[in-house]
């Protein structure tokens, strides 16, 4: 979005009722100086070679501060209209009251103001639009970044399973290694993982929370595909755990056909193999969006399978 394509142009009258108010809510020049450079002090060039305090008028300062706003408006609007609504929403004016003709003088300065505030009401729509646009455009560019960090980790992660490929350490060690990636994925999805931990007379290899549901989860990296006696096991450790408990089974090379079988009519867990870790490593799917769609399979025809293939 281009916020300067969303800019009306200002009334050149409410540039007029700024220079007249802004040429009298002051009477001493050296007060006024200040208000104007408080103002102007993120726009040193607006204020380059303005005689604030010499013997020129506070009108023809006024004057010329407001010619460089107009001339040119694409870069200063939200600034002149910011300080249109400022000078407008003035109700009292104490350097005025120090002076002599203070009634006098009051009288001028609230006219003024007045004046300025009847133009400013139709540049207040001016105002906000702008402010909507550069909000959306703030947005658009965090979620941009948000996008590009997000995708640089999975990008990582996705290197760190081709590299987990190459590994010739122990079964204990590739597993160990596969724990630590599994944990970096499920946290890079938000889902609070949990390292391993040990019960008495129980290893389990972590957990995560998903969808207001808690799982423990099995991992394995093994060349062969996981047998029904591992989902047994498995099985069983999940009911031992509280009953809103569910299991998520990992297993990079998949479950033999006994072993889906045996659970394709009632489970207590989901599995995840490497075609499906493939396709969320490659950004084909979400990993929430896939425990998701696993999940509401289980939960609707009791299989413990439900691969990926089946989603794209």
């Amino acid at each position: 979005m281009n916020v300067q394509n969303t800019k009306k142009k200002i009334d050149p009258n409410a540039y007029n009722a700024l220079a007249d108010a802004l040429a009298v809510i002051y009477w001493n020049k050296l007060p006024w100086a200040r208000y104007l450079r408080g103002h102007l002090k993120d726009y040193p060039e607006l204020l380059a070679g303005l005689d604030l305090t010499g013997p020129t008028t506070k009108r023809e300062t006024a004057g010329e501060l407001i010619d460089r706003l107009m001339a040119n408006e694409s870069k200063y609007q939200s600034f002149a209209i910011s300080l249109m609504l400022r000078v407008a929403s003035m109700d009292s004016f104490p350097n005025l009251n120090a002076q002599v003709d203070r009634d006098a003088l009051v009288a001028k300065a609230t006219d003024a103001v007045a004046e300025l505030r009847r133009w400013t009401r139709r540049h207040q729509e001016i105002a906000e639009a702008n402010e909507r646009a550069a909000a959306a455009m703030a947005k658009a560019a965090a979620e941009a970044s948000r996008n590009r960090a997000f995708s640089e980790s999975l990008g990582k992660l996705r290197d760190q399973f081709l590299e987990m490929h190459k590994a010739t350490g122990t079964p204990q060690e590739r597993g160990i290694q596969f724990e630590k990636f599994l944990n970096g994925l499920f946290g890079l999805f938000d889902l609070e993982p949990r390292a391993a931990y040990s019960l008495e007379n129980e290893q389990i290899d972590g957990a995560f929370s998903f969808d207001t549901d808690d799982y423990i989860l099995e991992a394995r990296w093994w060349k062969k595909a996981i047998g029904r006696g591992h989902l047994d096991v498995f099985a069983s450790k999940v009911h031992r755990k509280g009953k809103n408990a569910l299991g998520l089974y990992v297993s990079f090379s998949g479950f033999s056909q006994e072993a889906l079988d045996t659970y394709k009519y009632q489970t207590p867990f989901i599995t995840l193999d490497g075609p499906d870790l493939m396709a969320v490593l490659d950004g084909r799917v979400r990993l929430d969006d896939l425990l998701k769609r696993k999940k509401r399979h289980a939960n609707e025809t009791g299989d413990c399978y439900f691969p990926v293939t089946s989603m794209l």
